[in-house]
């Protein structure tokens, strides 16, 4: 079957309207910053050195200012508008990739439809994260079939209500505030209809630059005047989290500066942080590890996908909950910082919650 993939690019548009598409240059500048070298990074990226300089030449007369320079005992370093270029890509993709997935399931489905192939797949609405990125291509790798359409958990649960996916995800923290977490999908799940498996615990906590050079120490420092906040979008299960734990804590939410900014992923939120537009945020320990962060634990959540129960014991769904409870997905969980696997694909008793 084929497999579309859509990915987010930029290009540079000069006065005179001539185009130039920015995937190379950014590749490149990344492998200079890992390697310390124009010409590991070449070899790195399958070109020549004489390409890469003046690849590297041609984008600073365009910009009018240099893209790298030498260091003495660093080797060649990157100037701060190669790193700005670099985390507004990293921003880009943050931000655009669970549309673009969501749009190139969508399209994927419909050729398959236009071509007659056999289109029977798991039909999967979650947020975006991690945990559940390596449940579909778990589930493409062992050749199944699945529809991926990434919204919020309240959005998610929502669609399952509806008959317009076979899983959906959401999350509830451990603790005092599971109950209170739980009552926004109780208009949509029901333990009679529904059944719950188990993906993952994972951390959350507060995302800060590398270092902590602002000193923050827990949820108290939001309200501080100088932190800049970058949010999650409404409806998102870490949103709701994040309010449950500010009303306990008695922070005002209207004293967060940027606490009414809206970032659909928490690498999107990472992004931030790391680039310098934001000072801190709240997620999932992996988007904080992969960006460079600082990460302070708040709190632990357990991540499910529910079904409706009758479908459970169906082939289709009956395969997920195998492919989830498999030593290798479990594995790949492991490997996620934050996220613990050990129970996936064990089905839940949340009766007293829903």
């Amino acid at each position: 079957m084929l497999t579309v993939e859509i990915r987010p690019d930029w290009f540079l548009r000069d006065a005179h309207g001539s185009a130039t598409a920015l995937p190379a240059l950014l590749a490149l500048l990344g492998a200079v910053s890992e390697t310390g070298s124009i010409s590991k990074a070449a070899t790195q990226g399958g070109m020549s050195y004489r390409h890469a300089w003046g690849l590297l030449q041609q984008f600073s007369e365009r910009f009018g200012a240099a893209l790298v320079h030498k260091v003495r005992g660093q080797g060649t370093v990157l100037t701060p508008l190669a790193e700005k270029l670099i985390w507004a890509d990293r921003r880009i993709g943050a931000r655009l990739t669970p549309l673009l997935d969501s749009l190139a399931s969508e399209l994927q489905q419909e050729l398959a439809r236009v071509l007659a192939a056999d289109t029977r797949g798991v039909r999967l609405t979650a947020s975006h994260g991690f945990a559940v990125a390596a449940l579909v291509a778990q589930l493409r790798e062992g050749g199944g079939t699945v529809d991926i359409s990434y919204r919020s958990s309240t959005e998610a649960v929502a669609a399952l209500a509806r008959g317009e996916c076979d899983l959906a995800g959401f999350h509830l923290p451990l603790g005092k505030f599971e109950g209170a977490a739980a009552a926004n999908y109780r208009p949509w799940l029901n333990n009679g209809r529904h059944a719950f498996l188990h993906l993952a615990f994972r951390e959350l906590g507060l995302f800060v630059a590398p270092g902590n050079p602002k000193g923050v120490t827990g949820l108290a420092d939001l309200a501080r005047p100088d932190l800049r906040f970058v949010n999650r979008q409404h409806g998102s299960g870490t949103r709701v989290l994040l309010e449950l734990l500010l009303a306990d804590r008695g922070i005002d939410p209207g004293a967060i500066p940027g606490h009414d900014s809206a970032e659909f992923t928490h690498a999107a939120v990472a992004a931030y942080v790391a680039s310098g537009m934001a000072d801190i945020s709240f997620g999932v320990e992996t988007a904080a590890r992969r960006f460079g962060l600082g990460f302070i634990p708040v709190c632990r959540e357990r991540y499910f996908l529910a079904c409706d129960r009758a479908a459970l014991a169906q082939p289709l769904l009956a395969g997920v909950a195998a492919a989830m409870a498999h030593e290798r997905f479990r594995a790949a969980l492991a490997d996620l910082p934050g996220y613990d696997g050990t129970l996936a694909g064990t089905e839940d008793d949340l009766s007293t919650l829903f």
